[in-house]
């Protein structure tokens, strides 16, 4: 019976320090700083005395964080359920047919998000791109600007690709000869499907519905355009305190809950993984 060996952590030299030196100064003074002082603001008042009645507060905005989580996980469903097929064939396809589907995917995105929404925007207004070609045939006008309807097909639009991509990267390291082995043992597409192609890209899905999830929940420009002032998620609560009411105390608390949503649920995403990054199925 061998005997395990135990793994051998890198010693710290000096030379370690002084070339992480630049990375932890950058996240001090870009991740640590701000979050310290938007801390600060949830826990104190306009003069600066330490306050909860900013964390009290947050009662009044249950309903809109209700509302906005559950349309991010609306929109990463969606999104989940467009990207996994287009993935799976783009994996499956020739090299040249790979690299035109990969255009595709990374046009939109060479385009900035507010240019994307914005365009969004021209299709579905009143006197947009859709209703112009329904008056054409005769149809009545459709209001989509302003409902909840239009803000959802934003995310989805916007967010598509950072699903799409890291699924793809998972299944097009997938061994060919898996799928050959699972046909001499007699398993159908569907089986396939189930038993080589799911369980092996289940990192994907994760990473996808990771890079989906976060910023849907935490997007206003979005829900700002599209929703046309009538749907309001949590993001733009958090834009109105600060750059319209100037209140950066509630501002910040209500900025500090969603970091602790976002902390929470990507702690709860890293559960599926195991200590291989592999998912435990």
């Amino acid at each position: 019976m061998t005997e395990s060996v135990p793994k051998r952590h890198p010693r710290t030299t000096l030379g370690t320090v002084i070339l992480n030196a630049p990375y932890t100064l950058w996240a001090a003074v870009f991740i640590v700083v701000p979050l310290a002082i938007v801390a600060y603001y949830a826990f104190t008042d306009v003069n600066g005395a330490f306050t909860l009645e900013n964390i009290k507060a947050l009662g009044d905005y249950k309903e809109t964080f209700i509302i906005s989580i559950w349309y991010s996980l609306i929109a990463t469903a969606i999104t989940l359920i467009l990207a996994y097929p287009f993935a799976f064939f783009m994996s499956r396809a020739k090299v040249s047919r790979q690299k035109f589907m990969m255009m595709l995917v990374m046009l939109p995105m060479w385009m900035n998000l507010l240019i994307r929404t914005y365009s969004w925007m021209l299709i579905l207004e009143k006197n947009g791109i859709i209703n112009n070609l329904l008056g054409m045939v005769g149809i009545d006008e459709i209001k989509m600007i302003g409902t909840p309807g239009a803000v959802i097909l934003g995310m989805v639009y916007n967010y598509l690709p950072y699903m799409i991509l890291p699924i793809y990267t998972v299944m097009s390291k997938i061994d060919p000869s898996l799928y050959e082995a699972a046909e001499d043992l007699g398993c159908g597409t569907w089986q396939k499907l189930r038993r080589v192609v799911l369980p092996l890209s289940l990192p994907g899905v994760i990473s996808g519905i990771t890079m989906v999830f976060v910023p849907s929940i935490s997007t206003f420009y979005i829900s700002y355009k599209l929703g046309g002032g009538k749907v309001q998620l949590i993001g733009d609560a958090i834009e109105r305190q600060i750059q319209s009411a100037g209140n950066y105390n509630l501002g910040s608390s209500l900025s500090l809950i969603l970091m602790v949503f976002i902390l929470i649920s990507l702690a709860v995403m890293n559960k599926f993984s195991d200590n291989d990054g592999g998912i435990v199925v």
